[in-house]
């Protein structure tokens, strides 16, 4: 078969492979569309995930598709069946899956490969979290599933309530994905922050109240402030992952606000707060990470439902020969829609 083979920094080839084989409780998925994600990007600049992938390795994790082959353990599944697999499985026993911590599972086990004529779903994630695709969804609506779970946990995570002020800062699919069920789902009122007018457009398509323009040198916490009768919002959500931004995040709060740094920093990378400000503005500081189960589940019920579709995340296809160029342009500058990878 044809896949995407990483091997280190800004090192993806395109080759012919074995299909690989599957034991008695893995399925093997024929791969209808694949899309890009942030995530991907980040692993392809610098060549490694520490928990997530290794080089050399199949590449790539959100994927619609079809089984053509099953294990013969493999129960409530049948061939030709579509379906979507997450990218990871808990293990069900350790001390943070016992404490409704699935996410942060000492033994997640993750899977990737999707940049590819087929994938291997293993066992664990058979059981736990693969599930069919309505036949009204497309796989590349299925193939949103896995971000849509974990900006579900950033928001269970941050406690959004009806008629809270929202700031997201950061306008790639992530954070439009925060505007969207910020607006749609939470009934939050919704402050979109980008730093470029074609992405602000795009944000207020999606739900946004209100917009600010974050360019070089612009004043971004007075318009929030002003807005928000001179208090700041109740949540803000950086979906950047850079230090300068997390800092910013916390100017745009009110006190008692909420903030959560949604977006991963490089490794290594520290952070200053004012110590003060935490704490008699009694400011608390959240981060996410990752998806369980049934937020899963619960992606796929809002995606089915129509909340959030393809049309909305993804604004062309390339085929899997074309990959290459695909990340280096999604390299070029935040904010990039998705790309459906067709193998």
């Amino acid at each position: 078969m044809t896949a995407a083979v990483l091997y280190g920094k800004e090192n993806v080839q395109i080759e012919t492979v074995d299909v690989p084989q599957i034991g008695r409780g893995d399925v093997l998925v024929r791969v209808r569309a694949a899309l890009t994600c942030g995530t991907d990007v980040k692993v392809f600049r610098r060549g490694y995930h520490a928990r997530m992938i290794v080089p050399p390795a199949l590449f790539g994790h959100e994927l619609g598709g079809d089984i053509v082959a099953m294990g013969k353990d493999v129960r409530g599944f049948r061939m030709g069946q579509r379906v979507v697999a997450a990218n990871s499985a808990p293990c069900g026993e350790c001390f943070y899956c016992q404490h409704d911590q699935e996410n942060l599972c000492q033994d997640l086990l993750f899977n990737n490969g999707a940049y590819a004529e087929y994938i291997r779903i293993p066992e664990r994630i058979v059981r736990k979290n693969m599930y069919e695709v309505p036949d009204h969804v497309s796989y590349q609506d299925a193939a949103l599933v896995e971000p849509l779970a974990c900006v579900l946990r950033g928001l269970e995570e941050t406690g959004v309530r009806p008629g809270d002020t929202v700031a997201v800062i950061g306008l790639g699919p992530i954070g439009m994905m925060f505007v969207r069920l910020a607006k749609s789902v939470c009934n939050a009122r919704v402050i979109a922050i980008g730093r470029r007018p074609q992405q602000l457009l795009r944000a207020s398509r999606m739900g946004a109240d209100e917009t600010v323009l974050n360019c070089e040198g612009a004043d971004v916490v007075g318009p929030v402030h002003e807005m928000t009768s001179g208090r700041g919002a109740d949540v803000v959500i950086e979906a950047v992952g850079l230090p300068e931004v997390w800092q910013l995040a916390i100017q745009l709060l009110r006190r008692g606000g909420v903030v959560n740094f949604f977006g991963g920093c490089p490794d290594g990378t520290q952070l200053s707060l004012d110590t003060n400000l935490l704490h008699y503005s009694e400011l608390t500081c959240k981060a996410s990470f990752h998806h369980t189960p049934a937020l899963i589940r619960k992606a796929l019920d809002l995606v089915s439902r129509g909340y959030v579709g393809a049309k909305d995340f993804v604004n062309h296809s390339e085929p899997l020969t074309n990959l290459l160029q695909v990340m280096q342009h999604l390299m070029s500058h935040n904010g990039h829609l998705k790309t459906a990878i067709i193998p």
